[in-house]
């Protein structure tokens, strides 16, 4: 009989301490300091980087575009931003702090300082153009900003010009600013000692918006939502404290901010540029010994699509996992990387609602191509029917995920909840072995003469023909059938859209072959690699 999920989770956090190597840290000396953290900022990342700081304080937290910090240094900057902002803005108890920087140091020293002050804590999309940051502004309602200086342009303005809310500058190029730096308040304050117990703020992730306007995923994290995918990973890939990881994917995204949090956690460097470029990372794998990468699978393609020559001039024999998530990974895709780095990719699924509910290691990608893994330990997954009942193992459904990190969903937002188990919004299965498959989200599902098509398995097809590098399929408006299907291709080499046609035709049924191929130089894609459906030409039509 399996365990319930507290349990499996805490019986299996036990386990992996001793595998981390993290329990091997501890001396007696640090009991008082740790103790002191755990006690005034609880579960938050200010703990752990307290935690990190006083068990190892010269080793290397942070290497970004400005150099290498330790943990030690990173805990003293952001302790020093918490003052700077209590002195200069006061902020109230319970008050809102946006951060929109992309990813380096103030980004991770601005997350700190807001936790040690239990502030709440909005993480802002850097791909927000003007009117799309004034359209959820006034839901989000901030107390303070802080923010690169190269995204002040899009900020909310009054009639002055000025921000509408105070704002501090994180990243900056140089150049007078109308307002103060991350730098000028760590330089102009002393450490910040709270007093007494901190009240655990929330953390808001924005949602890709990539059907409709993004809408903010609010959550306050308890041990157990930050242990179950944590122990997890760590399980799955048995990750060691110490060694340095990269995180690609922008941390304002949930896999961005989960890697960062378990790189915390398990006091690992974090390699972080501020754009991603193919060979920089494949330079920083080499030069800073990276075990654990962290991207989204377009990045995984813009690595793969680079000479051979280039790819092969870096050292990645450190590289023991690649952990893949934040959009599907599709079974070509997974196939060509590991056939280039070997049996190091996993891939990871979940949302910002519900956080990380699977994870595949290389064996569940080569048994199940496509594949998102089995469930995260402690995170109970459902296949549900259209009356909500339970499906035979192998028959597609309704992805109904439980746990502990559900976001505080409701009104227009809120989300359909079973027994507890969240509706994630997508179908899928579970085969034999307990595998989870992704079929789609549930109202992208095409009719096309009364014959159900999942445009994922029509793009996996066409990604498989050797001139496809990307592809993307819709449903459009069709008299005589209802809907009929569209692919959007981008080729590697010289393909005519009817030789694509009669790939799919020879792979699978009839109804699922698209009317239509159209050619494009790219496809949109937000950030984190997820498609912006009504951005491609023609979509509504």
């Amino acid at each position: 009989m399996p365990l319930p999920p507290k349990a499996a989770v805490l019986g299996n956090a036990v386990a992996v301490l001793a595998t981390t190597g993290l329990a091997g840290q501890a001396r007696p000396r640090h009991l008082k300091a740790s103790a002191r953290a755990l006690r005034t900022t609880g579960t938050s990342a200010a703990t752990l980087l307290a935690l990190a700081a006083e068990h190892r304080p010269a080793a290397p937290g942070l290497v970004d575009d400005a150099g290498a910090l330790t943990f030690a240094e990173l805990d003293d900057l952001s302790s020093r931003l918490a003052r700077g902002i209590a002195e200069r803005h006061r902020p109230s108890q319970g008050a809102t702090v946006a951060i929109m920087c992309r990813n380096h140091r103030y980004w991770v020293v601005a997350t700190i300082a807001a936790a040690r002050l239990g502030a709440d804590v909005v993480y802002l999309n850097t791909e927000f153009s003007a009117p799309q940051l004034a359209g959820i502004w006034e839901r989000l309602t901030p107390d303070l900003l802080i923010a690169d200086a190269e995204f002040l342009p899009v900020v909310p303005t009054g009639d002055t010009g000025a921000p509408t809310v105070p704002t501090v500058v994180g990243w900056t190029d140089g150049g007078d600013l109308p307002v103060a730096t991350v730098d000028e308040l760590t330089a102009e304050h002393e450490p910040f000692t709270p007093e007494g117990k901190v009240p655990a703020g929330k953390v808001t992730i924005l949602t890709s918006g990539t059907t409709g306007a993004p809408r903010g995923a609010a959550r306050k994290l308890s041990p157990m939502a930050v242990l179950s995918p944590a122990v997890t990973i760590i399980r799955r890939t048995r990750m060691r404290s110490g060694e340095p990881m990269m995180i690609s994917v922008p941390l304002f995204h949930g896999f961005g901010l989960a890697m960062w949090a378990l790189a915390l956690f398990v006091r690992c460097p974090v390699v972080l540029r501020r754009r991603f470029d193919p060979e920089r990372a494949l330079a920083d794998i080499a030069e800073h010994r990276v075990a654990f990468v962290a991207m989204v699978p377009v990045m995984l393609q813009r690595v793969l699509a680079l000479p051979e020559p280039v790819r092969r001039a870096h050292d990645r024999r450190g590289l023991r996992t690649v952990l893949s998530g934040g959009a599907a990974l599709r079974p070509e895709l997974a196939e060509r990387f590991m056939a280039e780095f070997g049996d190091v990719l996993y891939n990871g699924y979940g949302s910002s609602e519900t956080g990380i509910a699977a994870v595949a290691t290389p064996a569940d990608l080569r048994a199940g191509a496509g594949t998102v893994g089995k469930p995260s330990i402690g995170t109970p997954v459902r296949i549900l029917d259209d009356n909500r009942a339970p499906v035979p193992t192998g028959r597609s459904g309704a992805i109904f995920v439980g746990g502990h990190s559900h976001f505080e969903g409701g009104g227009e937002h809120a989300k359909e909840l079973v027994d507890g188990l969240m509706d994630t919004g997508d179908l899928g299965r579970l085969d034999a072995a307990g595998r989870l498959y992704v079929e789609g989200r549930a109202d992208d599902m095409i009719v096309s003469g009364g014959e159900n098509v999942y445009p994922q398995e029509v793009e996996d097809c066409l990604a498989r023909h050797p001139a496809v590098a990307d592809v993307a399929v819709l449903g459009v408006a069709d008299e005589e059938y209802g809907q009929r299907l569209r692919a959007f291709v981008v080729l590697r080499s010289p393909a005519a859209p009817e030789e694509l046609i009669a790939h799919v035709k020879a792979n699978l049924a009839r109804y699922k072959v698209p009317r239509e191929v159209r050619v494009l130089d790219e496809l949109p894609r937000n950030p984190t690699g997820k498609l912006l459906k009504r951005e491609l030409p023609g979509a509504a039509s």
